[in-house]
């Protein structure tokens, strides 16, 4: 199933099918190791919803939620 970054849940891992957006952002996003294949796993979000933290490529990085939204993922549903 398709999900955006921001609309996982805490716990959720995915693999990272598109990146939207254009210039400066998707050239940072790019930068930062969020590129299609990557694996993608939910570690935290703030009290108040931004930022969010996720491990990628071995490492933690925290997003905005604007850039999150940006970022489709493939996420397993939960049977």
């Amino acid at each position: 199933m398709l999900k955006k970054l921001d609309e996982m849940k805490v716990g959720e891992t995915g693999l990272i099918k598109t990146i939207s957006g254009e210039g400066r952002i998707r050239r940072r996003l790019f930068d930062m190791g969020v590129t299609p294949g990557a694996e993608v796993y939910l570690r935290k979000v703030a009290p108040l919803g931004d930022p969010i933290e996720v491990t990628l490529r071995g490492y933690e990085l925290t997003l905005r939620k604007s850039e999150a939204a940006l970022i489709s993922l493939e996420v397993e549903e939960d049977k």
